[in-house]
C-alpha cells in the first residue's frame, strides 16, 4: 500500500481540524517510515508536497513526525508490555497509530490523553484493518494509565 493509497478515503469528513490533518499526514509519513526507513527530513519534504499539507497545522505535523522518528525505539519499548505480539508484527497502520499516540501521551502533555487516544482510534478506523481500532484503543488505554496516571484517575 503506497502513501497515495492511504491518502484520502472517501469516508472522511471534509471539515477535519488542522490538528486532525496533521495527525493524518503524520500517520501516512510514519507508515512510509516503517516500511522504508527513510529519514525524517526526506519524509517531511515529501509530505509538504501533498495537497492537504497546507490545510494542516504544519508545525504540529513536524513536531509529531520528527518526535516519533527520534523516539521510535523508546515509544516501541513503552508500548511492548501492552501488546500481545512483538511490535514488528503489528500492521504498519496500527504500528504508526500506536507510535503517534504514544508520542502524544508521553511528550505532548497539553493534549488530553482522551484526545490522543480518540484520534489514534479514528485514524485506525479509517485506514486500518477491520478491528484494528479496537486493538489500538485497548493498548493506548493501558499505556495512558501508566504514563498519565493522575489524568486517567480523574476521568
Amino acid at each position: 500500500m503506497s502513501a497515495a493509497e492511504v491518502a484520502s478515503p472517501s469516508s472522511q469528513p471534509a471539515h477535519r481540524s488542522r490538528r486532525r490533518r496533521s495527525r493524518e499526514i503524520a500517520l501516512q509519513v510514519l507508515y512510509q517510515w516503517l516500511l522504508s526507513g527513510n529519514g525524517a527530513d526526506a519524509l517531511c519534504r515529501q509530505a509538504a508536497e501533498e495537497k492537504d499539507y497546507a490545510r494542516a497545522d504544519t508545525q504540529y505535523f513536524e513536531r509529531l513526525t520528527r518526535g516519533v522518528i527520534a523516539h521510535g525505539a523508546d515509544l516501541g519499548a513503552a508500548l511492548q508490555p501492552f501488546l500481545d505480539r512483538p511490535v514488528q508484527q503489528l500492521s504498519p497502520i496500527e504500528h504508526a497509530a500506536l507510535l503517534l499516540a504514544a508520542y502524544e501521551l508521553m511528550h505532548v502533555p497539553e493534549v488530553p490523553y482522551r484526545v490522543a487516544i480518540n484520534e489514534a482510534v479514528e485514524l485506525t478506523r479509517i485506514y486500518g484493518g477491520t478491528d484494528g481500532h479496537k486493538y489500538v484503543n485497548g493498548v493506548l488505554d493501558k499505556l495512558a494509565g501508566q504514563v498519565r496516571p493522575t489524568e486517567t484517575r480523574k476521568a
